[in-house]
């Protein structure tokens, strides 16, 4: 029973720690890569599909992402989802690819954009206490429906809090590698 409550717990923290690298991803940090573009979606033959999908994507240089559509008669679509997905770039046709250059941060941007990571780790770290929470919940309940002993509770107790432990630091120090993206130049 602990033991089942212990790997859903990992399961749940390994998804949180997932979504929180996902979304440090799209955070700009003025170096080009294709992260960026994962939350663009391109109106193809009537249905909207992920830039990836419409178009391969490249970087040439590091300040500067290349996207070249399969179709060429959609450059005009590409741009305006480019656009409209609000990433602060704008694209560039010259009617067979799309250039996007990346514009170098200013101090007073990489602060903020610092703060903006560090509010993202904060929902991380509360979304793993949450986890913890329900975990220790599943079993003070399994311990008060005799399923398990007093020892056995608390020591589950003891290891979820320990692999809470564990996360935390984890997404400090994936939070601590952005920063240091952020603030290089």
């Amino acid at each position: 029973m602990i033991n089942e409550v212990l790997d859903e717990f990992s399961s749940e923290t390994n998804s949180t720690l997932e979504s929180l690298k996902r979304s440090l991803g799209k955070v700009r940090t003025g170096r080009a890569h294709a992260g960026i573009l994962d939350s663009v979606r391109v109106e193809y033959y009537g249905a909207k599909s992920p830039l990836s999908q419409v178009a391969s994507v490249s970087i040439p240089d590091p300040r500067q992402i290349l996207i070249k559509p399969w179709d060429k008669g959609i450059i005009a679509d590409l741009e305006r989802s480019i656009l409209k997905a609000d990433l602060g770039l704008t694209p560039m046709n010259d009617g067979e690819t799309i250039r996007l250059n990346i514009p170098p941060l200013n101090t007073e941007r990489r602060r903020d954009l610092t703060k903006v990571v560090r509010r993202i780790a904060e929902e991380a770290k509360i979304s793993v206490r949450n986890h913890r929470r329900d975990a220790n919940e599943l079993i003070r309940q399994a311990e008060k429906d005799s399923d398990v002993t007093e020892d056995d509770a608390r020591r589950g107790q003891k290891n979820v809090q320990t692999a809470t432990d564990d996360a935390i630091v984890r997404i400090d120090e994936i939070v601590s590698a952005k920063e240091t993206e952020i603030m290089e130049d």
